[in-house]
């Protein structure tokens, strides 16, 4: 694992929140603090509303210029915004095509009602059209974090409905997202390319990098970035990845002391 970090990554549901919920307080107020030592990227399946509700609305403490240090990555990576005088602009954006999205959404549906998976009691759409990703969410987006738990504890469905999409979509990436979601984008887009694209955009070699994340599991949709090589912390819900940042956060202070300490920097 890099031993100092010059950038932290995270994963937001079950991660930074509980799925679909605002953060913590107390996430919150480690953000920040974060955010004083080290530039921070969340990157996650979700739609750029979800980060607006879940983060970016609960950050009413944080700076300019520590907001101009958060890099914000929805829909893993194929859309990329920064914080640039006084509100949040979007970068990039890799979205599907019309033909893309049409053959994603008609052939997920047809799975997921094949396989039984297609649910009557819902708390939101089942099918999302994310612009440069389709998502499959079995209960709906608003669906209560108890009933997603239960929905899929082992993770069979999903990856069942996973192979079974991926299988009449050669050209697209179907790959398992949060607790009920499948998620479908062009080839070879997952959370590694994001994060190679931070690299890019950033020019901070992933090597420098910290990734945490709950899904690192070889099923899951964090796993990717633990296979490119990231160093990657292993965490199974906030109060996990706030126990890490209270280790990490001082830890980083030091480190920026020392340097800016040292007669020979410079």
């Amino acid at each position: 694992m890099t031993t100092s970090p010059r950038l932290v990554a995270f994963d937001l549901d079950d991660t930074l929140a509980p799925s679909k919920s605002p953060l913590d307080p107390a996430m919150a107020a480690l953000l920040i603090r974060l955010l004083d030592v080290s530039p921070v990227c969340i990157i996650s399946g979700g739609q750029i509303a979800q980060f607006q509700m879940q983060v970016i609305d609960n950050l009413g403490d944080a700076s300019e210029d520590q907001l101009a240090r958060l890099h914000l990555m929805p829909t893993c990576g194929t859309q990329y915004y920064r914080h640039e005088n006084g509100a949040w602009s979007q970068i990039y954006a890799q979205n599907l095509t019309d033909d893309e999205k049409a053959r994603a959404l008609e052939v997920v549906e047809r799975v997921a009602k094949h396989l039984g998976f297609w649910e009557t009691e819902t708390w939101g759409p089942i099918l999302e059209d994310r612009g440069s990703q389709i998502t499959f969410s079995a209960l709906g987006q608003a669906a209560p974090v108890a009933a997603k738990m239960a929905w899929d504890p082992s993770g069979e469905k999903k990856n069942a409905l996973r192979e079974a999409a991926q299988a009449e979509l050669p050209d697209l990436e179907v790959r398992a997202g949060g607790s009920t979601s499948v998620d479908i984008t062009r080839r070879g887009i997952d959370k590694a390319y994001g994060m190679n694209k931070l690299a890019d955009l950033t020019g901070i070699p992933l090597d420098d990098m910290l990734f945490i994340g709950d899904r690192l599991d070889e099923n899951g949709n964090d796993y990717p970035v633990k296979a490119m090589g990231v160093s990657c912390v292993a965490v199974e819900g906030w109060h996990d990845t706030a126990a890490y940042l209270e280790k990490l956060i001082p830890e980083l202070q030091a480190a920026a002391n020392r340097v800016t300490d040292d007669p020979t920097d410079g």
